[in-house]
């Protein structure tokens, strides 16, 4: 009996990790996906007239055991991979591409959608009827179904093509941070690593049954190598190889592929009727069309850019007066900012550390959401999980019901990708009278406890676990009839407002009294260093906002126009960046051959969506500073109209119910210091 294949029998219908056997995996996807169209198979054939529920209903609800079984097993494959799961990825994923094709080109099964759509007016439905009736519709529309049967053989070769592409793009990105790793023997190159850091890299030179030290790509380990190390060759060198990551000209580099993939983007796009990518992807988006994400982008630029080239002024003659540097290069950035910031708030991330014990963290996002929302997080033993150190919640409302499982996985691992994650292993929805809860995972690459100290975060670990939280309740608090606009499926430029107005909880100094107590002492932290956390907040905000953007302009210039003619990857970035440059180019670096969020992830022509995202979430952050930032009144609109309500509406009309008006660019702005 295949576990993967039948509905699940544990406590609240939970993965059953431990059941699953490797072997299991592509006949489940084999035996999902004809179950899947036979369900499809089922609506086309069926000889009532079409209607709202017996076609787009049924087809949202369709598929349900694949879709469950690809949660479980992509998860795992960006958390828990080995060589094994990446074969399998390779394998199954044109299967998923060409059966999602299967469903978009099926003629007969868009005849029995368009007969409903041409009726919509005259079908009394509510809001997310209607939204699901026009992403249904869509769905067709948008991916091939008006077609000649030539063209549609094209797309499906193209999808299949890319789907195969973007998987291998992640995996070079990972085996190419495995393969480095600086190996140091003489104490002497520590100098300036803080002690927790340095201790790390021991217990994982003695896990590999070394002497002395090793440090690596993963984040953990490279951030405080690069803000704290005094060695400027060694921190050259780790710089040059993490911005080097698959581009380096052998088995492992993704310079072709980032190639293959932007002109395959441009030409389905064409083939369906689009300019660029870009086109097909934005109409779908708050921002519309890649024009309006340019201007927005140039806008912000504009205002931000003469406040970094001060900054970086400032930085130029503070390394300088230092210790005589000339050109400050890539390598120099973090650690004379991290020297300057302690000269002018006399804030050093080591010393505010302590103050951040993992667990105690975690504990307090739990307590804001039960102070905003009424959540109680409760650990629970007795459901599995696929790691010994993930750890699961069981998480309840007011009324002691259900309202999600939560899996929190936070140390990095040699399966395990870099950077952090929101996702979901079972979404929620609404069915025969139940509404099932879903099950939502955070995944971060956080500093591991030593031998002598807990896990002690930075102060932008914080800002990144409460980030991926708001992306966490977002899903959590999910209450949709639909499947397919549960939690956080809404338009990508809005998917960034959960979780980037947790962050703010972070400078509050009412939220820090709630978990920032010293790991041994207990002590709270220091109101002065509230303060110094809350001035520091905008420190070199116009440099942060121009590597933002720039990564944003990058992603619009590889989707936003005709890739056609590009030869060389490395120009083409250099070429991209002349207006948000300020360091020189290193010519051993390329930033798009490592580039996930656009060639992995789902972020291609999104990437400016942070900063849309930010417009929004300091526009609605200021209505709970001007209420009380434990306002029971705003957090329960923002809980009914934003996060609870998915994509059933679209995002401005939810905003506006939320906030009764529009976001104001104006408090971003301020809350940057940029005006």
């Amino acid at each position: 009996m295949n576990v993967l294949l039948s509905k699940f029998t544990t406590k609240h219908n939970t993965a059953p990790f431990s059941q699953i056997k490797i072997e299991d995996y592509v006949p489940a996807f084999q035996e999902g996906i004809a179950l899947a169209k036979a369900e499809i198979d089922a609506i086309v054939n069926n000889p009532e007239a079409p209607t709202f529920e017996n076609t787009v209903v049924a087809m949202d609800f369709s598929g349900d055991i694949l879709d469950r079984l690809s949660s479980v097993f992509f998860n795992l494959n960006s958390a828990e991979t080995s060589d094994e799961m990446q074969k399998i990825a390779q394998e199954v994923s044109p299967l998923l591409s060409e059966f999602g094709n299967d469903i978009t080109l099926n003629a007969a099964l868009f005849v029995k959608i368009k007969a409903v759509y041409d009726q919509k007016e005259n079908l009394n439905l509510n809001p997310e009827q209607t939204t699901l009736l026009d992403k249904k519709y869509k769905s067709f529309s948008r991916n091939g179904a008006n077609l000649p049967e030539d063209k549609k053989d094209q797309l499906r070769e193209i999808d299949k093509e890319l789907s195969k592409l973007s998987l291998q793009f992640g995996e070079n990105v990972l085996a190419e941070t495995n393969a480095f790793e600086l190996h140091l023997t003489n104490e002497s190159d520590l100098a300036g690593l803080p002690e927790g850091t340095i201790e790390a890299a021991r217990s994982l030179a003695k896990s590999q049954e070394k002497e002395g030290w090793i440090f690596t790509l993963d984040h953990p380990s490279y951030v405080p190598f690069m803000t704290y190390a005094d060695n400027r060759e060694l921190r050259k060198k780790l710089a040059i190889a993490f911005g080097a990551k698959a581009f380096q000209n052998n088995e492992f580099d993704n310079q072709e592929i980032v190639l293959k993939i932007v002109k395959l983007r441009f030409e389905r796009a064409n083939l369906l009727g689009y300019k660029t990518h870009a086109h097909f992807v934005l109409e779908e988006r708050m921002a519309e069309n890649p024009e309006k994400v340019f201007s927005f982008s140039n806008d912000l630029l504009a205002k931000a850019k003469p406040a970094a080239k001060k900054e970086f002024a400032q930085l130029t003659a503070f390394a300088k007066e230092l210790d005589g540097i000339e050109q400050l290069e890539k390598w120099d950035g973090a650690y004379y900012s991290e020297k300057l910031k302690q000269q002018l708030f006399n804030l050093d991330d080591e010393k505010l550390k302590p103050y951040f014990q993992l667990e105690k963290v975690l504990n307090g996002a739990f307590t804001i959401a039960g102070k905003l929302y009424g959540l109680t997080f409760t650990e629970i033993f007795d459901i599995d999980k696929y790691h010994e150190e993930v750890m699961t919640y069981e998480v309840t409302n007011d009324k002691n019901e259900l309202v999600s499982i939560f899996y929190a996985d936070f140390f990095p691992r040699k399966g395990k990708r870099n950077g952090a994650w929101m996702t979901s292993f079972k979404h929620q929805y609404r069915k025969d009278g139940v509404n099932e809860r879903p099950h939502i995972s955070n995944v971060c690459n956080f500093t591991k406890p030593t031998e002598t100290k807990p896990s002690l975060l930075t102060f932008n670990e914080v800002t990144t676990l409460f980030h991926e939280f708001g992306h966490g309740l977002h899903g959590m608090l999910a209450d949709t009839t639909y499947p397919s606009l549960s939690g956080t499926s809404v338009y990508w430029d809005f998917v960034e407002l959960p979780s980037q107005i947790m962050e703010n909880w972070c400078y509050e100094p009412e939220a820090l009294a709630l978990f920032a107590n010293h790991y041994e002492t207990g002590e709270i932290i220091p109101m002065e260093y509230v303060n110094k956390i809350k001035e520091s907040a905008s420190f070199q905000e116009g440099l942060a906002t121009l590597r933002q953007l720039s990564f944003g302009l990058l992603d619009m210039a590889w989707h936003g126009q005709d890739p056609t003619a590009i030869t060389d990857l490395k120009t083409f970035e250099t070429e991209q960046f002349k207006d948000t440059q300020l360091y020189p180019d290193v010519k051993e670096n390329a930033m798009s051959t490592a580039f996930s969020h656009i060639f992995q992830g789902g972020y291609s022509s999104g990437y400016y969506s942070y900063k849309w995202a930010e417009v929004l979430d300091a526009d609605a952050f200021e209505y709970f500073q001007e209420k009380g930032i434990f306002n029971k009144e705003v957090a329960t609109k923002f809980k009914d109209n934003v996060l609870s309500k998915g994509g059933t509406e679209h995002p401005m009309i939810l905003y506006k119910r939320f906030r009764g008006q529009e976001p104001k660019p104006e408090a971003l702005l301020k809350r940057a210091g940029l005006i």
